[in-house]
């Protein structure tokens, strides 16, 4: 007995998973089963052109013959290498003078601060004394005139001391202002040393030169044109009307003037003023990483529309029938069975695409179906799993 009940536990357990397996296998061929909704309509298609990520152009900061211009168009220069010098002959002998003069100001310092400490030290007195022969009159001096004076209130040795005191205390604040000032022409010479190298501000490329070697170029002069392009944008001037449609982070169709080839693009800056002559607002997309072309290079940009039409519907990628000379859609009648019917499609944007005939808004389709999907086959449309439409 308990033999009988363990086959047929075993029996019943491969029947079940029969049951599943073939239903998992019947959801996999009719896939799911979606509702046609309408696309919006009344887009528009901006031209653009492609951009570097970052871009700067290189200005000559002092006058001066170019010695050296560092590659060619295309070239790749890592941050901070030279792209552009120019010859510092002039400069470099003017910091060799003030170097002398710095280095004079550090002597002419030092020895004030010598002075005044052989003041505070040992105080000498500003008088004939200190002349060499004069001995007798020093001595009466110290012995007769100034006691004498002193009685009277006429003189005042301790006056006399602060007053030679504070006269080396300025000498040495004017050897200090003289250093200080030696000191700020030698950096500003080390300053204009460096104006004459013209740097790499971030890695990336020549995008053109300006200049070769041996030219004479003056102040404000450009150099080379110097550009990030491993990430790309597309810059296009969007009439002010459309701008409302779009918002920084949403992804739009743009097509590169090269194959031609589609790609989706990322709202990335909208500039806050428009144009006052042409009514145009700036607006930056960010492509893909790897995209082909580059900088320079002819964009479409298409706008989104913002009504819905009943006209022109749009379904995922997913929903044609995969094979076959024309696009199919397998459409899912109202009591489960299923038609082929042909379409004609528009435009793809994302992993939807817009069809322009062949469907109407509230029809049933199915999503994902297999490729030997026929007409005549037959889906359980209340058990069949609804997909949520991906698109408006």
């Amino acid at each position: 007995m308990k033999t009988i009940m363990n086959r047929t536990i075993v029996f019943l357990t491969a029947v079940l998973a029969a049951v599943i397996t073939f239903a998992a296998a019947s959801q996999a061929q009719f896939g799911r089963i979606i509702e046609v909704e309408g696309a919006s309509v009344g887009g528009q298609t901006i031209s653009g052109t492609v951009v570097p990520f970052r871009e700067v152009t290189l200005t000559a900061q002092i006058g001066g013959r170019v010695t050296l211009v560092a590659g060619d168009e295309g070239d790749y220069f890592d941050r901070d290498e030279v792209l552009v010098a120019i010859s510092d002959d002039r400069l470099t002998a003017q910091r060799r003078q003030a170097l002398a003069e710095l280095r004079a100001a550090e002597a002419a310092m030092r020895n004030a601060q010598v002075q005044y400490g052989r003041e505070v030290a040992a105080p000498r007195s500003r008088d004939i004394g200190q002349m060499p022969g004069m001995g007798i009159p020093s001595m009466f001096d110290q012995l007769i005139t100034r006691p004498a004076g002193s009685i009277a209130g006429l003189g005042d040795p301790g006056l006399e001391r602060q007053v030679d005191l504070y006269s080396q205390g300025v000498g040495i604040d004017q050897a200090a202002a003289a250093w200080q000032q030696a000191r700020a022409a030698l950096e500003e010479i080390d300053s204009a040393i460096r104006d004459t190298r013209s740097m790499a501000p971030f890695s990336g490329l020549v995008m053109r030169k300006h200049v070769e070697e041996g030219d004479t170029v003056q102040p404000g002069q450009p150099l080379v044109d110097f550009g990030h392009v491993e990430f790309l944008r597309v810059e296009s001037d969007v009439p002010a009307r459309f701008v409302g449609r779009l918002e920084v982070g949403d992804m739009v169709r743009v097509t590169l003037d090269i194959g031609p080839t589609e790609v989706d693009a990322r709202v990335a800056q909208i500039f806050p003023i428009a144009d006052p002559q042409r009514h145009t607002v700036t607006v930056k997309f960010d492509l893909p990483r790897g995209v082909p072309g580059g900088p320079g290079m002819y964009a479409d940009v298409h706008i989104p529309g913002m009504e819905v039409s009943d006209a022109v519907v749009r379904i995922p990628l997913s929903a044609i029938v995969p094979g076959g000379a024309l696009p199919r859609v397998a459409v899912v009648e109202g009591d489960g069975t299923v038609r082929m019917r042909m379409v004609r499609l528009g435009a793809v944007q994302n992993d939807t695409i817009t069809v322009l005939s062949g469907l109407q808004v509230g029809e049933r389709i199915l999503d994902q179906p297999a490729a030997d999907i026929r007409s005549g086959d037959r889906v359980d449309g209340m058990n069949a799993p609804r997909a949520t439409p991906r698109f408006r």
